[in-house]
């Protein structure tokens, strides 16, 4: 960790800047000017992103879409943040997915939602997907964009299963996530 904080100096900070950085062991997100710089994540929060990102796969790509797990997605110019999975139409080469192919975004965790849940509807995302680990068990909590803010959709618990029809048709089980 030492060395990225060496490389990185003070800001304000633009993507070029940001992009010079290259890859790291860390999440570095871009901010307005600022760098917000976490780690990788529990164990749980990876064991959750695997497991949807692998029941997310083959229905994606029967849809045409593409489902990345912790991708650079551009938000804005100078707003770039690291989801823990996104679903999108775009080609796989590139630093960054833009917010316009973005037809779902998901994060795991209560601790960056009421944030990056503002941010995302800023840039128009249209479905966002939220995995809340709570004492009972994981619930699973699917928004959709409704006038520039987010409105809740669907709801599971343990025991449940969520059904989506879009971007894609799939049901998850929300017991073989966690």
């Amino acid at each position: 960790m030492t060395d990225l904080f060496d490389r990185l100096g003070v800001g304000p900070w633009d993507e070029r800047a940001y992009f010079d950085l290259g890859e790291t062991s860390h999440r570095v997100e871009l901010l307005d000017g600022s760098l917000l710089v976490t780690g990788a994540g529990t164990k749980v929060r990876q064991r959750l992103a695997s497991r949807l990102a692998m029941s997310f796969n083959a229905a994606a790509e029967r849809s045409g879409l593409v489902a990345y797990q912790a991708v650079n997605l551009r938000l804005r110019t100078d707003r770039v943040v690291i989801p823990d999975l996104v679903v999108a139409a775009t080609d796989p080469d590139g630093l960054v997915v833009e917010a316009a192919e973005v037809k779902l975004v998901y994060e795991i965790g209560p601790s960056t939602n009421a944030i990056k849940k503002q941010l995302y509807a800023d840039a128009g995302i249209h479905s966002l997907l939220l995995a809340e680990p709570e004492p009972a068990g994981l619930v699973l909590r699917l928004f959709r964009l409704r006038v520039e803010r987010y409105v809740l959709a669907a709801e599971a618990r343990s025991g449940q299963v969520l059904r989506l029809t879009e971007p894609f048709p799939i049901e998850l089980a929300v017991d073989t996530l966690s």
